[in-house]
């Protein structure tokens, strides 16, 4: 569970600033890009890649067979390689040199090194957070344009090329006129569902010296466990 909702989050913020591949059932290579879908995905990376800083308000909805709808608040901070994602219940902590997982409900803390971006189990590194598209491990499409509550919304979808993955597709919406992402939903094969919908955005916010380090004094009782090699 925690790295499903984690993947959900950061694939959410890779889009923020990545150039991707396309999309639909058609398709079998991540080079047959869909030029109007790669068209959006220029513009969000040109309009987030300006921003120095940025902090995300956004809701997490996790929807899995047979049980209630959970519904989180969270916040994502990403300043140059540094980024800090926060919920109730766990936070992401980026340095840029390691990797802390804060499991606050367990009272634990996981500190992980980062992992080799050429790898695919790097989906927490800096690096892939903004090359995590641009693996060719994913086709995309512009699949719909309509009419939300006054405003012009874009649906692209993105299918992974692995007949192994564990999701069929990831959908992301965009607001057309302010070029910006509304909302990231990922459809497991499990029929599960994790939704990320954005709230306020925050440009150029300038952070305290310490945000984006682990200190064990703001974590007082937690058990502190050291994988790195």
């Amino acid at each position: 569970m925690t790295k499903k909702i984690w993947m959900l989050v950061i694939a959410l913020f890779c889009v923020l600033s990545v150039h991707a591949q396309k999309q639909t059932g058609q398709f079998t290579k991540a080079q047959e890009s869909d030029p109007q879908a790669k068209a959006v995905l220029d513009k969000l990376k040109k309009k987030y890649q300006g921003y120095q800083s940025l902090e995300l308000a956004f809701t997490l909805e996790i929807e899995l067979p047979d049980q209630k709808k959970e519904v989180q608040q969270g916040k994502i901070a990403k300043q140059g390689k540094k980024y800090r994602v926060d919920l109730a219940s766990q936070s992401v902590i980026c340095d840029g040199t390691a990797l802390w997982l804060v499991l606050h409900n367990n009272k634990e803390v996981q500190i992980n090194n980062l992992p080799d971006p050429s790898t695919d189990e790097n989906i927490l590194s800096p690096e892939a957070l903004f090359s995590f598209y641009d693996k060719g491990k994913f086709v995309y499409s512009l699949v719909n344009e309509a009419t939300v509550a006054g405003k012009v919304v874009q649906e692209i979808e993105f299918k992974p090329l692995d007949k192994g993955s564990e999701y069929a597709k990831f959908r992301l919406t965009v607001d057309k006129a302010a070029v910006t992402v509304v909302s990231m939903k990922a459809f497991g094969k499990d029929a599960s569902r994790y939704t990320v919908k954005m709230g306020a955005l925050t440009p150029n916010k300038t952070f305290a010296a310490d945000f984006f380090s682990f200190s064990k004094s703001k974590f007082p009782g937690y058990r502190v466990e050291d994988l790195r090699d």
